[in-house]
């Protein structure tokens, strides 16, 4: 296949553009550094890298790039849990996602060799927050204001469906590897001053990022897979247990909380990323035949931090 990707030089998207090569096809990264993504995969070991500069909220040549493609895979968006939530940077994290999809599924429009299948990121924020409540791929959406540009990311990719195209919405949990969210919770116990955020009920729904990685190639792959999927692991946990099993695997201390205040100060609205979680399980992914090589979270936190 030829798979064009937004979002390539980032955690999942890195990861995915190494096994897509591993496995013979051809990519075509879209970025905004052309430069940065040329660090990221060197011609010399990534030589079915194709590298194209785009504006991902704006139309451009660039959108002439997706015709021939055999799939696109959306994963663009600035981050949600860095720095404050001030009007601004709310509005860059819906324009990101939003906006960035409007113009991907634009770029298929005007394709006379279309994509077959649009794999399109979203996320369990779009379910809203809830310590009791368990959601699952049917739950009705939320109403705070990541569940609003979940909404809006996703009724802007459901679009591609009049174009005879497959599209595929993953709904990602807390993807665990090497960076992101887990590099930034792992200082703290390395000093031995880890240990649970907030009350440490909220619930912790989270993937394995080769799990993530898996799930992307079954939806490319599987003609049959069509719609909502969540990408998360099937045994969510609450931030205690995440705490005590990340200082078992670093034989650390967990007992030092992070006080609420604390984040809040840090993040101001922001904070609801972490202080405030939802138990999501993956019925259809499920029901989908995938098999996930890390269900549990132990075994998961032992690959990545041993």
């Amino acid at each position: 296949m030829k798979v064009a990707i937004t979002g390539a030089t980032g955690l999942v998207g890195s990861r995915l553009v190494e096994r897509l090569q591993t496995e013979g096809h051809q990519v075509l990264v879209l970025t905004r550094n052309a430069g940065f993504a040329q660090k990221v995969f060197p011609a010399a070991n990534f030589s079915s890298v194709e590298i194209i500069t785009y504006t991902p909220t704006t139309s451009g040549g660039w959108q002439d790039a997706i015709s021939g493609c055999d799939a696109v895979v959306n994963l663009a968006g600035e981050p949600i849990g860095e720095g404050r939530w001030t009007a601004e940077r709310k509005q860059e994290i819906l324009n990101s996602r939003q906006l960035g999809t409007q113009k991907i599924v634009e770029a298929i429009a005007k394709a006379n060799l279309k994509p077959r299948v649009l794999v399109n990121t979203s996320a369990i924020g779009y379910y809203g927050t809830s310590e009791t409540a368990t959601f699952d791929e049917a739950s009705v959406s939320g109403n705070d204001f990541l569940a609003q540009v979940c909404q809006a990311w996703e009724a802007e990719a459901t679009k591609v469906k009049d174009m005879d195209v497959r599209l595929v919405i993953l709904r990602f949990g807390i993807v665990l590897g090497k960076g992101g969210a887990l590099a930034k919770m792992i200082p703290p116990f390395q000093l031995f001053a880890g240990g649970p955020i907030g009350s440490g009920r909220q619930w912790f729904s989270w993937i394995h990022i080769d799990d993530v990685v898996n799930l992307i190639l079954q939806a490319l792959n599987k003609s049959d897979m069509e719609g909502v999927y969540n990408a998360t692991a099937p045994n969510p946990v609450r931030m205690n247990d995440l705490a005590q099993t990340v200082g078992t695997v670093l034989n650390r201390p967990s007992w030092l909380p992070v006080p609420a205040f604390a984040i809040e100060a840090l993040l101001g609205d922001g904070a609801i990323v972490v202080l405030e979680g939802q138990q999501v399980l993956p019925k259809r992914t499920l029901e989908s035949g995938f098999t996930y090589q890390y269900p549990n979270l132990q075994p998961a936190l032992k690959q990545i931090l041993q």
